[in-house]
């Protein structure tokens, strides 16, 4: 269910998500207003004792346990066996980590320790462990349906609106109150303000069929998270992209409380640089671009201190440029949403947006940061040459075009 209201939305969905060369599996999105969180589904124990366990990544599987210390907590608790999996330790996720990594996060972990593990039903031959293989229960039609190769428990988990459930399954041992609680746990946190979303194969024209991806401004990326349907996926990027656009907002009202009023930040936001290189192997690069006081700025990451913005890639004065909102017919290849920005020295700036919304957001921003600036310097004088004499170029917002010789300020061609 989606609750929306007029400043954020907040949205929760079951999508696939392909990270790496992995197979995709299903996860749960959760939009807030300031973090996307991607979750999967994983079996809870709790167990308060140490333990001797094999595995790590230098065997390319989670660390196992094989051994459980006799008439300790986690023997006598029922709720831990040989042959799981650990997969995290009280929230650090291990799964990828070498065996003494995961050690010496259990030595460091205090009195009481929580464990996200998952039973592996096919271990390694060198763990030699006791595994039972005739359980026979199989995930109802109303679970997950998906699990990692190597952590297939097999068990039967009921559906609960809470996500807890009571698992049951006669092959593994059993205890006196004997439970475990399968939830949704943290996969990936994305911070919204100043992430970047992309349905294009990076570098490309080529947009993934019902697909895309978030960067967080640090470089973190969800992977590919693929959505049921044209729809649905449309509905996320447009309640992403309102939720970035709010932060974003929120963040310029921030920051131009250091600025004067010459100087204010009208825009700010990622899009995506068509290379005028035709041999780079990359035609598309993500370049962040503010309008702010003056100037267009060109940047490689969002500026963040005062500093920032000494250090932009370019520079180009708003009076001095000109932006065209492109038609089909002037499109380069098979990005939709374009603009260009050409240069006073004639150079020409090819962009590509995601959304037509972030598009007419641009293109109100920039007429915006041109009137202002219009209205601010109000005439503005030019060196020019006619007829092989040095001229001068006034043009003044309020009467008109004047020309003048350069030498003797005398008026050449009248007022227009």
């Amino acid at each position: 269910m989606d609750f929306r209201t007029a400043c954020e939305e907040t949205k929760t969905g079951i999508c696939l998500l392909q990270d790496g060369n992995q197979e995709p599996f299903k996860v749960r999105l959760h939009l807030a207003k300031d973090i996307l969180m991607i979750q999967e589904q994983d079996v809870i124990c709790v167990s308060g004792e140490p333990f001797y366990s094999g595995g790590g990544a230098e065997h390319n599987i989670p660390v196992v346990v094989s051994k459980i210390s006799k008439e300790q907590r986690a023997e006598l608790s029922g709720l831990l066996f040989i042959g799981d999996a650990i997969l995290q330790i009280n929230g650090i996720n291990v799964r990828k980590c070498r065996h003494e990594e995961v050690v010496q996060v259990l030595r460091n972990a205090g009195e009481e320790v929580t464990l996200t593990v998952s039973f592996l039903k096919r271990a390694p031959a060198f763990l030699k462990l006791p595994l039972n293989e005739d359980c026979a229960c199989a995930p109802s039609d109303q679970s997950s349906g998906t699990s990692s190769p190597l952590c297939d428990s097999g068990l039967h988990l009921n559906y609960h609106p809470n996500n807890t459930d009571t698992l049951s399954c006669s092959s593994w041992p059993t205890s006196p109150g004997l439970r475990w609680e399968k939830r949704w746990c943290d996969l990936r946190l994305i911070p919204l303000l100043h992430s970047r979303f992309s349905q294009y194969v990076p570098g490309t024209d080529l947009s993934r069929q019902n697909a895309f991806q978030v960067i967080a401004v640090d470089g973190v990326c969800t992977g590919i998270i693929q959505c049921l349907s044209a729809e649905d996926c449309v509905d996320w990027l447009q309640a992403i992209a309102t939720n970035i656009s709010n932060l974003t907002k929120h963040n310029i009202k921030k920051i131009n409380r250091n600025f004067p009023v010459n100087q204010q930040i009208v825009y700010m936001g990622w899009c995506e640089a068509r290379e005028q290189d035709p041999l780079q192997d990359r035609v598309y690069s993500p370049t962040f671009l503010a309008l702010r006081g003056s100037c267009l700025y060109k940047f490689l990451a969002p500026p963040v201190t005062t500093w920032d913005w000494t250090r932009a890639e370019k520079t180009f004065s708003v009076y001095e440029i000109m932006c065209k909102i492109l038609k089909d017919s002037d499109l380069l290849d098979r990005r939709k949403q374009c603009f260009t920005v050409q240069s006073e020295s004639g150079e020409d700036l090819y962009f590509s947006v995601e959304l037509e919304s972030d598009l007419a957001q641009w293109e109100r921003a920039f007429q915006t940061a041109t009137f202002l600036e219009v209205e601010r310097i109000q005439c503005k004088t030019y060196a020019c040459v006619l007829e092989s004499h040095l001229m001068g170029l006034t043009i003044d917002f309020s009467t008109g075009f004047i020309c003048f010789d350069a030498a003797t300020k005398v008026m050449c061609s009248g007022q227009l």
